[in-house]
C-alpha cells in the first residue's frame, strides 16, 4: 500500500529529529507535503542537547528524497504567533492543510511533586500542554477552511495513561493533552475533523537516550549507560523490549492521518511494548 496521504499537507511540530523528523518522513513517504517547526534551540532546565537548525534542514532534505515538499521555520511552539507564521506560509505554498501532528516536547524529572520548583512545572506545561492547544489553534481554521475534514494527532505518552514518580509535571501535562484531544474531537466532529491522540512508550530518540534518562532510572550507578538503563526500561513493559524506535510511533500517526481510521476520533492509542498492563 503506497500514497496514504497522497495529496495532502501535514503540520508538524519538533519536526527537526527524533519523532518529529521520523514523522515528517513517513508522511511524506506516503505522498504529504509537510510543514515543520522547531526550536532548533537548547532550553533552559532541558538536561540533554536539543535539536539545531542543521537537524532541521536534514530533516528537510530527507523529506525532499522523498520527492515531497517541505516549509519550516524555527520557532518556539509557546509562541502563537511563530506557528501562526509558519502555518499560514505553508498554507500559502502548499494550497491547503489536512493533517496536525502536535509532536514537540521535552522531558525533565528527577524530583517529587513537592520538591519541583514553579519554573521546571511551567516550562513543562507550557511546552507539553499549551503549545499542542496553540498547535491546533492555528492549524484548525486551515483545516476547516478546506471543507475536506481533516485529522490532529497529539503527542501523549504513556504517562499521559499512567502515573510514574519523580516525573509529576509530565504526567499532568500529558495527561492534559488526553483532555484537549477529546475536547478537540467533540467541538471539530461536524466539520469532520478527526482528533485522536498516541501514546508512546521510552523511544529511541535523543529525549531518551541521554546521561539525564540514564541517571533517573538508574540511581543506584555512578556513571550509568544505556546498556544499564535497558534492563530497568524492558521491565516496564510486557513485550521483550527496553523501547520502540522512532518509527512505530510514526506509523500509528500515519494510520490516524490517513483515510484508513476515517471514522476514528477521540481514541488513546498506546505504542507502549505493553507497557500500560503493568
Amino acid at each position: 500500500m503506497s500514497g496514504r496521504v497522497a495529496g495532502k499537507v501535514a503540520f508538524v511540530t519538533g519536526a527537526a529529529r527524533g519523532q518529529g523528523r521520523s514523522h515528517a518522513v513517513r508522511l511524506a513517504q506516503e505522498g504529504a507535503d509537510i510543514i515543520g517547526i522547531d526550536v532548533c534551540d537548547q532550553l533552559d532546565g532541558v538536561p540533554f542537547p536539543m535539536s539545531t537548525p542543521d537537524d532541521l534542514a536534514e530533516t528537510v532534505a530527507l523529506v525532499e528524497k522523498e520527492g515531497r515538499r517541505m516549509v519550516t521555520a524555527q520557532g518556539d511552539v509557546r509562541d502563537y504567533d511563530a506557528v501562526h507564521e509558519v502555518v499560514s506560509r505553508g498554507v500559502d505554498a502548499f494550497g491547503r492543510l489536512d493533517i496536525a501532528v502536535a509532536n514537540a516536547g521535552i522531558g525533565t524529572g528527577g524530583s517529587t511533586l513537592a520538591d519541583m520548583d514553579d519554573k521546571t512545572w511551567t516550562d513543562m506545561i507550557d511546552v507539553n500542554l499549551k503549545s499542542v492547544w496553540l498547535t491546533a489553534k492555528a492549524a484548525i481554521p486551515h483545516i476547516t477552511a478546506g471543507g475536506r475534514g481533516g485529522s490532529i494527532v497529539l503527542t501523549s505518552s504513556v504517562g499521559g495513561l499512567k502515573a510514574y514518580p519523580f516525573t509529576g509535571h509530565y504526567v499532568a501535562a500529558k495527561h492534559g493533552v488526553v483532555g484537549v484531544m477529546r475536547t478537540l474531537a467533540v467541538e471539530l466532529a461536524q466539520d469532520n475533523i478527526r482528533v485522536n491522540s498516541v501514546h508512546p512508550t521510552q523511544v529511541n530518540t535523543p529525549m531518551v537516550m541521554n546521561d539525564a534518562t540514564f541517571a533517573m532510572f538508574r540511581p543506584d550507578l555512578e556513571n550509568p549507560t544505556q546498556d544499564d538503563f535497558a534492563p530497568i526500561s524492558q521491565m516496564m513493559h510486557t513485550l521483550p523490549v527496553p523501547w520502540v524506535e522512532p518509527e512505530d510511533i510514526s506509523n500509528a500517526v500515519l494510520f490516524l492521518a490517513s483515510e484508513e481510521s476515517r471514522y476514528v476520533t477521540g481514541l488513546t492509542l498506546p505504542v507502549d511494548a505493553g507497557g500500560l498492563l503493568k
